[in-house]
Formats: structure tokens, C-alpha cells, sequence
């Protein structure tokens, strides 16, 4: 499979619950933005309209009595919507396309918790990423009761404590250990790609070892816009 196409860079974040995907994308994104590059932050499932309008049947668990099997679909049908309408044309325009989940999160999810077979997992990911693979993978790895923990606490911190965890932030401790394991393979599996960010430490450490990580990729961008359309954050 062919690495993402076109003159931008594409990056995803992978890891458990509560390992900070979301802060170290943002923090990220600043750093680039200051160095007057084009960024595009997006998540899964989401990123897209049509796949915006399946992340709330996923994330509910109103999929789940269908079995893993039909959510692996909707979560191919989402990322391929997702692939096609944002990331690829941002990358043919020269962005860096900063995704938090994309296709590990499947083949961890639905493949090795799931227990679906890793031919079926392979076909859907072939149809739903059509050739766009990121240049860079970084899993952030957390034990997973720390990263429940906080994943919990930021729940009851958020409105007043009526949010609900999801789907799978509902799952056991066991399930999450076993996802954390599974991504460590992958990354294994795909030294090249991935980069194993210890997530059990200061924000800001993580943060210079994930700007370690993308300097070199970084040579050959250029900025898209004017200077003066990258506005201060």
C-alpha cells in the first residue's frame, strides 16, 4: 500500500483512551501554524459531513446490536467519505493533514478486540483509505487505567458532569490493556511509519518528542497561503 499522495504531509494520532491525542494535536498544530504552514486538524470517525453524521451512531453504541461486523462497515463507509471529501484534497493542495484515529484504530478496535478476521479487516481497509496512508503514525502509550482515569475526569469536568463515556470508553479495563498492546504490535509491525510517544509524562515533554518526530518530514513543505493569512493563535 502506497503512502498518501500529493505535496502535503499527512499524520495520524493513535493510542488508547486518555492518552492526549486531542491536546497534542492542537499543540502541534500551533507549532506549525507559527512555522507558516497550512494545517488541517480532523478526527474519526468524523472529519467529513457524511462521516460526521455516523460518528454519533458509533460513538452511542446505537450500531453495536448489529454486531462488530456492521460497525466495522459504518466505520469504513465514514472513513472512506472522510478520505475522499477532506484528507485527500487537502493533501493535493500541500496542507499537513493532523488526524486523531484513522486506520490502526480499526484494525485494534473492531480487528483484534473485535475478533474479526484480519482478511476481512485488511478488504475494508483497502476500500476505505484508497491509497492514503499516513507518512507518519504517532501512538501515544499510556496504561490503560491511567488513561481511563483521565478519560473519566475529563468527562465529569465537562457539562457539569452529564456527559456520558461512549461506546467504548464503557468497555472493560482488560479490553482497553489489550488495545494498548495491539497498537505497540503495529508499530512493531511498521517501524517506518510509527512512533511510539510515551504518553505517561508532562504535556510539554510529549510534546518535543512528537516535534522531534515530524522535523524530518518537514523539509519540503512550503507554505500554502500568504504569510499574512496565518493568523496569531
Amino acid at each position: 500500500m502506497k503512502l498518501a499522495t500529493g505535496a502535503g504531509l499527512f499524520v495520524s494520532f493513535e493510542g488508547g483512551e486518555g492518552a492526549g491525542k486531542s491536546t497534542q494535536i492542537r499543540r502541534l498544530a500551533d507549532m506549525l501554524r507559527r512555522k507558516g504552514l497550512d494545517v488541517i486538524t480532523t478526527r474519526e470517525p468524523g472529519g467529513s459531513a457524511g462521516a460526521e453524521a455516523l460518528r454519533h451512531v458509533l460513538l452511542s453504541g446505537a450500531a453495536e446490536p448489529f454486531g462488530v461486523r456492521m460497525e466495522a462497515l459504518l466505520f469504513a463507509a465514514a472513513r472512506n467519505d472522510h478520505v475522499e471529501t477532506v484528507i485527500r484534497p487537502a493533501l493535493a493542495k500541500g496542507f499537513v493533514v493532523l488526524c486523531d484515529r484513522f486506520m490502526d484504530s480499526s484494525r485494534v478496535y473492531q480487528g483484534v478486540t473485535g475478533n474479526l478476521e484480519p482478511e476481512f479487516i485488511d478488504a475494508l481497509e483497502r476500500i476505505a483509505v484508497n491509497g492514503v496512508v499516513p507518512h507518519l503514525t504517532l501512538i501515544l502509550d499510556l496504561a490503560a487505567a491511567t488513561g481511563l482515569a483521565r478519560a473519566r475526569g475529563r468527562l465529569t469536568a465537562e457539562a457539569n458532569g452529564a456527559a456520558a463515556p461512549d461506546r467504548f470508553e464503557r468497555e472493560e479495563v482488560d479490553t482497553h490493556e489489550k488495545r494498548r498492546q495491539a497498537f505497540l504490535d503495529i508499530a512493531a509491525a511498521d517501524p517506518k511509519r510509527c512512533r511510539v510517544i510515551d504518553a505517561d509524562r508532562p504535556v510539554g515533554e510529549i510534546a518535543d518528542d512528537i516535534a522531534g518526530a515530524i522535523q524530518p518530514f518537514l523539509a519540503d513543505l512550503k507554505p500554502v497561503s500568504q504569510p499574512e493569512s496565518v493568523g496569531a493563535e
